[in-house]
């Protein structure tokens, strides 16, 4: 269903609408598009009657006769803390359930969202948000019944900022925020010290000295993101960053329910305690075994809401799935569950009716296998870079995925600013015109690095638990086996809760695989995202621990440059930079390849993950296909 016109179309399309928003985020005023004004907007206060909706017909439906949307939900989720959430599995719930400042459209242009719009100062270190007042907190009891808490308030995302950094939080994806003042400083805060002895070196006494305590309080009152008013929050940052509204629209930034934090504590996301603000609310979390959320009747747009349940069994086979969607069980085979099984491409591509379910599109994700760069023998840079050019991207992407992937080079993929994937003279020796020629190259490598054909070599190779995971495994296993045969490969596999958790750059390498698989999908499309986010040193998704300092200084330089025409060529230095070292081997840029039934249809967005609340079904034709 897509071809290379279709690629290069998305990809020129994306760049141009990329490089229109860059050229405009000088530090220089600059405003979002205003929304139509509504009734609030124009400063009428709704009365109590109005605010709080009336049940709707849909509220009093059987079970059996809501407008399901039903899937497969390919991994137990995280968590639906925005605070905490790191995996597209989790990330896709939230932003069904929640709503931000501003979001993303089906084109990846940041578009307001809980915000009308924004503007810069002419500094380009202070921007302020002004908020609509027609999102309201609301409640959905374990029973079903809906309570509207009020307006969300700009106290709710200085709340919820605040909540991302504190150090007690923990949340793994607080570095994002560090270009804002003060930032930095909360996050990474230590505990108030306790005394501690120090010894005199002329006498070889001990004395108990107390060390400074640290006031985090102040620390968290220096964070530059204050509410102004119940409708504005102003953030001010270290230095100018024109793609600021890009990072207002992570769920990081999201505006919290402190209530209901403060009262539930860490079980404040189960179903019956969560507090939500988007068009659909938690309707239930069965742990290991299914999720549901159900469309918010109070929601501001929910008139033009046609799912009201969407979710399914947690499963971790895609064959599973696939079985399942055969027999009319589920209606699609997309995230947040399993895209089609590569086991069963061929068979899909070649049958008349199951073909014209299959979707394949660019995605603006990368498929990559990271080497622990602190872990001998991957603690070599000549190691790295043989097993990265010893794999076969081309015959991978023929043979086993067959999505019309593209060998991948370099880690941003086509679509993102600053990527670096029409230029193959970066990581050239993953995509030589012939697979010998790097198959001799990684063996010289090898050699050099005093393992000639793999001698002395035990390496292991882990993934999170997919049978697609393992089927790539294992064709880069027989790759590495093939060029380095005096080797010993072996591959692992973990659920993928635990998987992260051995990952983490805290995790002792004795305690980790030496390579592992992982992916990397937009939270927006721009190569801070990117090679920032991810592999800086301070990143904790710096799984592989690739710690270079001039590759830091090129992403540190490129965040707060101004000028789009530096800034990608900052992002062109820093990817020759992360490849020459290899610390990862990125492997293809992927593609969608999903299955829609023909009475789903679907609205795209490639960043945010699809808007589920902007889907419609053919509800008929499919209570038809199953027989009701």
């Amino acid at each position: 269903m897509s071809s290379k016109k279709f690629f290069l179309m998305f990809v020129l399309i994306t760049v141009l609408s990329l490089v229109a928003a860059q050229c405009g985020s000088a530090p220089v005023p600059t405003a979002a598009p205003k929304a139509e004004p509504t009734k609030e907007e124009a400063k009428v206060e709704p009365t109590k009657e109005e605010a709080k909706a009336e049940p709707t017909k849909e509220e009093v439906k059987p079970e059996s006769e809501k407008i399901t949307l039903d899937t497969i939900v390919g991994t137990e989720p995280r968590s639906f803390d925005p605070s905490k959430a790191t995996e597209t599995t989790s990330i896709f719930f939230i932003r069904q359930m929640f709503v931000g400042l501003a979001a993303f459209d089906e084109k990846a242009n940041v578009i307001p969202s809980l915000a009308t719009e924004w503007k810069s100062s002419t500094d380009g270190l202070k921007w302020t948000f002004k908020l609509r007042n027609d999102i309201h907190w609301v409640h959905r009891s374990t029973d079903g019944k809906y309570e509207d808490l009020g307006i969300v308030k700009a106290q709710d995302v200085v709340y919820g900022v605040k909540r991302t950094l504190a150090p007690d939080t923990a949340s793994e994806y607080a570095y994002v925020l560090y270009l804002i003042q003060g930032a930095e400083e909360f996050n990474t805060a230590g505990a108030a010290a306790a005394t501690e002895p120090v010894t005199d070196t002329k006498t070889m006494t001990e004395t108990v000295v107390a060390t400074p305590t640290v006031d985090i309080k102040q620390l968290a009152d220096n964070v530059g993101v204050k509410a102004i008013d119940d409708t504005t929050v102003e953030f001010t940052l270290k230095q100018p960053a024109g793609y600021f509204p890009n990072i207002a629209a992570m769920w990081v930034t999201f505006p919290m329910p402190e209530k209901a934090i403060t009262e539930y504590g860490e079980k404040w996301t189960e179903a019956g305690n969560i507090v939500t603000n988007g068009p659909y609310t938690l309707k239930e979390w069965q742990h290991q075994a299914s999720v549901y959320i159900e469309k918010n009747p109070l929601w501001v747009d929910a008139a033009k809401v046609q799912i009201e349940v969407f979710g399914g069994p947690i499963n971790q086979e895609a064959s599973t799935a696939m079985a399942m969607y055969e027999k009319n069980d589920i209606d699609i085979m997309a995230d947040p569950g399993w895209p089609t099984p590569l086991a069963d491409l061929d068979r899909i591509k070649g049958d008349p009716e199951l073909s014209k379910e299959l979707f394949i599109a660019p995605r603006l994700c990368t498929y990559y296998y990271g080497f622990i760069n602190t872990k001998p023998p991957f603690d070599n840079v000549k190691v790295r870079k043989a097993f990265s050019a010893a794999i076969d991207r081309e015959s991978l992407i023929k043979s086993v995925t067959k999505g019309e992937q593209l060998p991948a080079h370099s880690f941003a993929p086509p679509g993102i600013f600053g990527n670096v994937a029409d230029n193959k003279a970066i990581g050239s020796y993953m995509i030589m015109d012939k697979y010998a020629d790097q198959v001799t190259e990684a063996k010289k490598l090898l050699a050099e690095a005093g393992y000639p054909d793999g001698a002395g070599l035990n390496v292991k190779l882990m993934h999170n638990t997919s049978e697609d995971h393992a089927q790539i495994a294992q064709a880069i296993q027989s790759m590495w086996i093939e060029a380095f045969p005096k080797a010993k490969i072996t591959i692992e596999n973990q659920e993928f809760a635990v998987y992260l958790t051995t990952l983490l750059p805290a995790t002792a390498d004795a305690d980790k695989p030496d390579i592992y698989r992982m992916g990397w999908c937009a939270d927006y499309p721009d190569s801070n995202n990117w090679l920032n986010e991810v592999f800086h040193s301070k990143s904790v998704q710096n799984y592989s621990k690739f710690y270079n300092k001039d590759f830091d200084k090129l992403l540190e330089d490129a965040a707060f440059e101004s000028d789009p025409t530096k800034r990608l060529k900052l992002y062109e230095q820093a990817e020759k930079v992360f490849m020459d070292e290899a610390g990862i081997a990125p492997i293809y840029y992927y593609t969608y390849v999903n299955m829609y039934k023909p009475w789903v249809k679907i609205v795209r967005s490639p960043v945010t993950g699809d808007p589920v609340d902007k889907w419609t079904i053919d509800w008929a034709a499919k209570k038809a296909a199953r027989g009701k």
